[in-house]
């Protein structure tokens, strides 16, 4: 185990027996040890050690965001991030996740009313901006370093049609709503475990900038095939109930949806082809429609409205 590893084991065993709830069950288990986070859970006790670029003073001011919205972010055990081997690191109670292996039970009505809740809620003024775009263009970097594949191009020429907030090179038009920043299946969780209400988890890239952006991962699911159209129409008609100011009360949504799940395709499809490419394999079929989608995209503008045109 390396020294971060272990060290953050040691203080969410402590951090978990100094808590009165602690869960008697005594789960211990890494659950992701990747360069741009390391999570380990003890019991009831959650720590995470963030990015090594992570800022301090963004983190703790998204750390306050996350415990001044109770019932929509989960709320840290602590507002101050701490320093461990040179990284930062949060603690958070343990939350049980969506299940992957029941994807007919996937809480996308639930998802849809938290997002709709964060992006009416307050944002401070200090609040860095969301940092979906920033994480769209790292992918498309790894991408072109990742060397040759039959995909790339046309991932490559898709990103070009995009504006330049989408490819972080320009600032978010109207950037004041609330946002997310990166939005799946994999930021709720159910807490109190194991049955509680869904809350959304990961404060990373939180900040304020489009909060189309938030529903654009399911969009692109949805345009590439890859989500039914009950369960993206359960999402939407879910956002819209709770008043989301993403997309319009009614009528067509892509106008607002269209530059965001343009751009989270072509980080997808980014990803997948560096990742295939480094493990010296071929595309899966999901990785495929997401990467033929891109070429589709390519050939077709994206539609333009006030917070695509720039």
């Amino acid at each position: 185990m390396n020294p971060l590893l272990s060290e953050l084991d040691a203080r969410v065993r402590a951090t978990a027996h100094g808590r009165a709830s602690a869960c008697p069950c005594g789960v211990t288990g890494t659950l992701a040890d990747r360069p741009d986070g390391t999570v380990v859970r003890h019991a009831d006790t959650v720590g995470k050690a963030h990015a090594p670029d992570a800022h301090p003073g963004e983190l703790a001011l998204r750390l306050t965001v996350a415990a001044r919205l109770p019932g929509i972010l989960l709320p840290p055990l602590s507002p101050t991030p701490v320093d461990l081997h040179g990284r930062l690191v949060t603690f958070w109670p343990y939350g049980t996740p969506v299940d992957p292996g029941d994807p007919d039970a996937a809480p996308w009505e639930a998802a849809a009313a938290l997002l709709a809740h964060l992006h009416r809620a307050p944002a401070p003024t200090a609040l860095p901006p969301m940092r979906g775009p920033v994480k769209a263009a790292r992918a498309v970097d790894r991408l072109r370093a990742a060397g040759p594949h039959p995909g790339t191009a046309c991932v490559l020429r898709a990103w070009t049609t995009l504006p330049a907030w989408a490819r972080a090179e320009a600032p978010m038009p109207g950037a004041t709503t609330l946002c997310h920043g990166d939005l799946h299946l994999g930021q709720l969780v159910r807490h109190p475990a194991p049955d509680g209400p869904w809350q959304l988890i990961d404060v990373d890239d939180l900040g304020v900038g489009v909060p189309a952006w938030d529903l654009a991962r399911p969009a692109a699911w949805y345009a590439c095939g890859l989500l039914p159209r009950d369960a993206w129409t359960r999402f939407l008609t879910a956002y819209r109930a709770a008043d989301g100011p993403a997309v319009p009360p009614d009528g067509d949504p892509w106008p607002a949806l269209d530059v965001p799940a343009r751009a989270l395709a072509v980080q997808t499809a980014a990803r997948a082809i560096a990742k295939a490419v480094a493990a010296d394999r071929a595309l899966d079929e999901v990785e495929q429609a997401v990467v033929d989608a891109c070429d589709r995209m390519g050939a077709i503008p994206p539609q333009l409205t006030r917070s695509s045109a720039k």
